[in-house]
């Protein structure tokens, strides 16, 4: 009896980080002072030595069950790029600049060639915050997860000045709010995506016209990164008061954690267009308008609060940055909360 024949198999382990270097690669960054394959890794301070107050931020997050999706279509290169985006993107909305990343995968056995595809999917996430993958960890784990089945999550640490930091604080009655275009259900309320959808390979593969896809490719599709935008709109010289990151609990949860006491968000829900994969999953499942906008972001991944004078400036920010943003409500005095209307 040895290891491998116990399920793990340490030179796939070596052969999954062989191929993984080539996508590692893209994402390094000239503070990086370490090689993958080590027991950790280091970054120099020097990005941030001439701030006033240099300030981590941090966050940390995972796929779900839009893995299993993945499973399913035997696709696995774009996951990668949720878990970096759920983890950078939080980062973004205190202000901060993600610095660097680094992935755990967990798997019943792992194929070398399936895990350098989901970690294609992390470099490219990380090419697309500029923030470098410095570390991982890849787990064989047999009897434990299914053979061909695994898990994915990362963890992110940034920067900011502390007097950059978006904490609301300063939000008044008037100040206008815009979203950002998400590119459809990004990485969370699955559970409920698999109840109403088969889940079989036949009907993820279906054309719909209304998409412009397969259904699974419109539900696979990558969590967008917002750190660009918002970087842009700060280079733009406009502040960005607050700033909500619309994930698992949708509107009514995330959009109340960027406000003070006193003041409520009140967002029209005819100013943006709803993407069809919302519509096409409220009509299937029979989900209340009100739950969807309790689950699902419904078109809108990032919501940012400007003053009135700044909207123009902020809106041709994000838009120079590649986003689609629209203006799609208001701060109001009130209690502490969102309307939707």
């Amino acid at each position: 009896m040895d290891y491998k024949k116990a399920g793990v198999d340490i030179e796939a382990g070596y052969k999954s980080v062989e191929l993984m270097k080539e996508h590692i690669k893209k994402t390094m960054r000239p503070e990086v002072l370490t090689n993958i394959g080590g027991f950790s890794g280091a970054f120099s301070m020097k990005a941030f030595q001439n701030m006033e107050n240099p300030t981590l931020v941090s966050g940390t997050d995972g796929v779900g069950t839009k893995l299993k999706l993945a499973f399913i279509l035997d696709k696995h290169d774009t996951v990668g790029i949720d878990c970096v985006a759920m983890c950078v993107n939080d980062i973004a909305c205190a202000g901060g600049e993600p610095l660097f990343f680094l992935d755990y995968i967990a798997c019943g056995k792992n194929y070398p060639e399936k895990i350098a595809q989901i970690v294609s999917g992390v470099a490219e996430g990380c090419v697309q915050s500029d923030a470098a993958l410095i570390g991982g960890e890849t787990a064989e784990m047999p009897g434990f997860y299914p053979e061909d089945e695994y898990d994915l999550a990362g963890f992110a640490v940034g920067v900011v000045d502390e007097k950059d930091l978006i904490t609301g604080k300063d939000l008044k009655a008037g100040d206008v709010l815009l979203g950002i275009a998400s590119s459809g259900v990004h990485s969370n309320g699955f559970s409920l995506v698999r109840k109403v959808f088969p889940m079989e390979k036949e009907a993820l593969e279906t054309y719909y016209e209304e998409l412009g896809t397969t259904l699974g490719e419109a539900l696979l599709a990558p969590t967008k990164i917002y750190v660009k935008a918002l970087r842009s709109v700060k280079e733009s010289g406009v502040r960005i008061k607050a700033c909500s990151h619309i994930t698992g609990g949708g509107f009514y949860e995330n959009v109340p954690r960027m406000l003070p006491e006193g003041m409520r968000a009140v967002i029209r829900k005819d100013s943006y267009e709803v993407p069809p994969i919302f519509r096409m999953l409220a009509k299937q499942g029979d989900i209340a308008e009100e739950m969807m906008y309790n689950t699902y972001n419904m078109g809108i991944g990032m919501v940012v609060a400007v003053d009135a004078a700044d909207v123009e400036k902020a809106k041709a920010a994000i838009e120079a940055a590649g986003e689609t943003a629209y203006v799609i409500g208001q701060i109001e005095q009130g209690e502490k909360g969102v309307t939707l209307c």
